[in-house]
């Protein structure tokens, strides 16, 4: 196979651009400085950059300005990239967001070497071991979704400007079952399996009600979390396209989606409480809140939250490991009633 041909943006003079592996949009680009060149001008001439490209459909066209504007928001909480320069779209240019490049490893690698060595260790300590690493980075990016969970925003919706006002929706999981109806019927799914599906969704309504909205990545899973291979401590958090103000649980969801390793979790349970405080509890006693019962109801809220993105993901028409995962697992909760069901 060639290598990737690099790229000229004229925004960023001085600059090739090669794509970078890891996301499936192919909107994200390493820019490092052209042979001869410094790059661009200014106090970070020369260093590596990340470019973010918002050219689909489904972008706003001050969505670069939007995401700007996230990351300073939560400069001072998570690790995330300094912004260089932001180019919202304009004139048939597509919108384009230039970051620091980042320090770590995409944390879906560590994890699947963890989940590996805890597979073929074949020593009580060495399983004792494996548990531990996979517990600390559960911790690690627990903690992350933690924090957003304790930042409150004052209604859920839509960032709808860089100012970061909020346009309110009114999501019932019901409806949104029906709306995705046709697109989960056309990848083999029967009548029987969305009426099971749509039962769930009534339910898990009642289980979500009542929450406070906070800030809400959306897209918060390993593939867009940099990790200290060693440490397993966040270097990065990225990638904050979906992030809207919505239900604390639903990061937490989007965490133990797919990736159920019992040390794994139990580390995010822990990392999750902390990383809200001592106010964590949802109904729940906070003397309660991480104990069994609090943790068990923990798990039920984040199950019953990612139904929303698990329902849009089953639904696309497009085919990649993630659709063909998420269709497997809806069609379980679907078929059993139960949304912690597996395939």
């Amino acid at each position: 196979m060639q290598p990737p041909i690099p790229r000229v943006e004229p925004r960023l003079p001085g600059y090739l651009l090669v794509p970078l592996a890891g996301g499936w949009s192919a909107e994200t680009f390493l820019a490092t400085p052209a042979a001869g060149g410094d790059g661009a001008d200014g106090a970070h001439a020369g260093e590596p950059l990340v470019v973010r490209y918002f050219a689909g459909a489904r972008h706003a066209p001050d969505a670069a300005g939007i995401q700007a504007a996230l990351l300073g928001r939560v400069r001072d909480a998570l690790p995330v990239p300094a912004v260089r320069q932001v180019h919202n779209a304009d004139d048939g240019s597509p919108g384009l967001l230039v970051m620091e490049l980042l320090p770590g490893e995409l944390g879906s690698l560590v994890l699947a070497r963890l989940v590996e060595d805890r597979r073929r260790a074949d020593r009580r300590h060495r399983r004792r071991e494996a548990d531990e690493r996979l517990r600390s980075l559960g911790r690690s990016l627990g903690r992350v979704a933690g924090t957003l969970a304790a930042t409150p925003l004052p209604r859920s919706g839509l960032f709808a400007d860089a100012a970061l006002r909020i346009e309110p929706f009114d999501l019932r999981l019901p409806d949104w079952v029906d709306t995705h109806a046709a697109g989960l019927v056309a990848s083999g799914w029967s009548d029987g399996e969305v009426t099971g599906l749509r039962e769930v969704a009534k339910r898990a309504v009642v289980d979500l009600e009542g929450a406070p909205a906070c800030l809400v990545h959306s897209d918060l899973n390993p593939k867009n979390v940099l990790v200290d291979p060693e440490t397993l401590q966040v270097t990065g958090v990225l990638d904050w396209e979906f992030a809207h103000a919505g239900h604390p649980a639903t990061d937490l969801g989007n965490l133990l989606r797919f990736d159920r390793e019992p040390a794994y979790v139990e580390g995010l349970l822990d990392g999750w409480f902390a990383g809200q405080g001592p106010d964590a509890g949802f109904g729940i006693a906070p003397n309660r809140a991480t104990g069994s019962v609090g943790r068990r109801r923990a798990t039920d809220l984040a199950r019953a939250a990612d139904l929303v993105a698990l329902v849009e993901l089953a639904a696309r028409a497009t085919e990649n490991p993630v659709v063909h995962q998420a269709r497997a697992h809806l069609r379980a909760v679907a078929r059993t009633g139960d949304v912690h069901a597996t395939p």
